[in-house]
């Protein structure tokens, strides 16, 4: 049995955000990278933004973790094509770094991104708000994969997750996923929490666990949204993206263990909505726009 072999999503997921090696010209870093599967077949946004964090933090001293970045979505990536990386140095100061990431294929840029880095174990203020009362205990609730395997033929996205999630999705309201074959779901507040952690085990620097908190938030950022409007993943004619993605890590992250997503949307308009979804971890603001075509 090879390697490739015994490689799981998740493993996957980890190989491809390590990038390639960098090469430098001036103030500039140029690093290559592949894409992941997606149904859509253009580059998934969270897969994007997690390589960025990667791409830029090989060009940061190594006592200097991510604690931000502010990306915009320039154009549809091809999951056929490999992705440019050109990291900038802005600024090398006594506690922080920043980066300009450019994210270009051969149609051009695709994502513009600015990272902050902080030098590790600097002290301040520290508080967090308490986890919400009453939650599940994630042990007891049904996995996503476990919930979307009947339908997989039916759906691309079902068959993602139902199969090629690197990630352990539980749901404690219900979930949009299940709207599979049906045309809507009931519509709701739009607030939803949700449980994730790696679906394995990853023995990675805290800044790829970073990057794949990334990568991993995204898998769920669409839904209050769609749960708000009364719309389901495969609502007929539904399209969405990613035009904004924006992160802030507050304490280290351990890919490996539970977290809880605190979602809720407060508003939808012209075709774009906005989810801030929270945690005593990380704060994450996505912008997508979506549309139901007739």
């Amino acid at each position: 049995m090879t390697e490739a072999d015994k490689a799981t999503p998740l493993t996957h997921v980890a190989q491809v955000l390590r990038l390639g090696d960098p090469s430098r010209y001036r103030d500039h870093t140029y690093i290559n990278g592949e894409s992941l599967y997606f149904p859509t077949g253009r580059v998934y946004g969270g897969q994007v933004i997690a390589q960025s964090i990667i791409a830029a933090s090989k060009t940061v001293e190594g006592d200097r973790l991510p604690h931000s970045i502010h990306g915009y979505f320039i154009a549809p990536g091809d999951i056929r094509q490999d992705l440019l990386f050109d990291v900038e140095t802005l600024r090398d100061g006594r506690s922080f770094s920043a980066r300009r990431v450019n994210v270009t294929q051969s149609q051009g840029a695709i994502l513009t991104a600015i990272a902050s880095f902080q030098k590790t174990g600097q002290s301040g203020v520290e508080f967090a708000d308490p986890m919400p009362e009453d939650t599940p205990d994630p042990d007891t609730l049904t996995s996503a994969k476990e919930l979307m395997a009947p339908y997989a033929g039916k759906s691309a996205f079902a068959d993602f997750y139902a199969q090629r999630s690197p990630f352990d999705i539980r749901h404690i309201s219900p979930t949009v996923m299940l709207g599979v074959d049906k045309d809507s779901v009931a519509r709701d507040s739009g607030r939803q929490m949700v449980w994730m952690r790696a679906d394995g085990h990853v023995d990675l620097p805290q800044a790829m666990h970073r990057a794949m908190l990334a990568l991993q938030c995204d898998q769920v950022m669409m839904e209050p949204v769609l749960r708000r409007a009364g719309l389901s993943i495969a609502t007929p004619g539904i399209s969405f993206a990613s035009l904004d993605h924006s992160m802030w890590w507050y304490r280290d992250v351990d890919i490996n263990d539970w977290l809880l997503y605190v979602q809720d949307t407060p508003t939808a308009a012209h075709g774009r909505g906005w989810e801030p979804p929270r945690s005593t971890t990380a704060t994450v603001i996505l912008s997508p726009p979506w549309r139901r075509r007739p």
